[in-house]
């Protein structure tokens, strides 16, 4: 065994042109098809979690004066941050069926290709 030939080898596979396959370009079609919705859903949700924080932080008075103004701006703030965290996951499912809608075909037909199911 000459394990010189055996290593210049893998060496060299590791730099070697690859070739992408099918499931690869499935999965990165996939993520295309998700990477919106993800990013507004996580980006929304976080602000709007700050928001309501924000908002709690007030009414407590632990941020600004403890007067009744700070009061009801927290509370108001706070509704305002739980309405868009209530609507973060229904927003989400809209821009996610978008990008499906917009990638459906490219996916279902590399899909096809893969499994050799062409009716």
């Amino acid at each position: 065994m000459n394990t010189d030939r055996i290593y210049a080898e893998r060496v060299a596979g590791e730099y070697a042109p690859k070739k992408a396959s099918k499931i690869q370009a499935l999965k990165k079609l996939d993520r295309r098809a998700k990477k919106p919705a993800n990013i507004f859903a996580y980006t929304f949700g976080t602000f709007m979690t700050l928001l309501l924080g924000f908002g709690m932080a007030l009414s407590m008075g632990a941020l600004g004066d403890a007067g009744t103004e700070g009061f009801v701006l927290g509370i108001v703030t706070g509704i305002a941050g739980m309405a868009g965290i209530g609507v973060n996951y229904p927003i989400y499912r809209v821009i996610l069926e978008k990008g499906r809608q917009k990638y459906a075909f490219e996916i279902v037909q590399l899909a096809e290709e893969i499994t050799g199911n062409e009716d």
